[in-house]
């Protein structure tokens, strides 16, 4: 299964479980099966965007606002997300209901159902957990952009990497990709990357 501690590392991706794990106020094993389902999840819906020269080029130009600083501050990563009372708008680093919403649109609230029952969590508690995730993939994302050097037209290649080699892989070892296939599916072809390609990618990821 494919969680933080592959994505960021042992140390970044323990400090972020308990993070988040603190945030909603669970136990860390049943985040981290959360997590495990959303996260190749949130991944398969950027990679198919990123499947489209213009997806790919929004994405592209998402990730020049998000430089991996977030990830140097997770110890900070709720009150980032959540603001800790502050009224102000989100920095486009943050702002994960943004994010979200151009990865999963109307269907995030299924999304997080589908991972509560699974895992026992309330949906409250994993929708939590999808907003803190999505900044934290977006700012691995810009961090490899700008390390490796890469354009549009890499950005599929690096999330296929990730997602180990394709995403009918990680659903083979992920039933819950499935089930949240269908729900990105909304014409009921039998393929969500048109559904999610014509989501509000025309808008650049983080607020633009």
């Amino acid at each position: 299964m494919f969680g933080l501690d592959q994505l960021l590392g042992q140390d970044q991706g323990d400090q972020a479980l308990q993070q988040i794990s603190n945030q909603v106020g669970a136990e860390p094993s049943l985040v981290n099966s959360a997590i495990q389902m959303a996260l190749p999840a949130i991944l398969g819906g950027l990679a198919n965007n990123a499947s489209t020269p213009e997806g790919a080029e929004s994405l592209n130009n998402a990730l020049d606002q998000h430089d991996g600083s977030i990830l140097d501050n997770l110890g900070g990563l709720g009150s980032m997300i959540f603001g800790g009372g502050q009224q102000t708008a989100p920095p486009p680093q943050t702002n994960a209901g943004g994010i979200l919403g151009h990865i999963f649109g109307n269907s995030q609230g299924q999304v997080a159902q589908q991972v509560s029952q699974q895992t026992g969590l309330g949906t409250s508690q994993v929708a939590q957990i999808l907003m803190m995730l999505a900044p934290i993939v977006m700012g691995y994302l810009g961090q490899q952009k700008q390390s490796q050097g890469l354009d549009a037209g890499s950005l599929g290649g690096l999330l296929g990497g990730l997602m180990g080699g394709g995403q009918q892989q990680a659903s083979a070892g992920n039933p819950m990709l499935n089930i949240l296939g269908n729900l990105l599916d909304s014409d009921h072809d039998g393929s969500a990357v048109d559904d999610i390609a014509s989501m509000a990618f025309k808008n650049i990821l983080g607020g633009k």
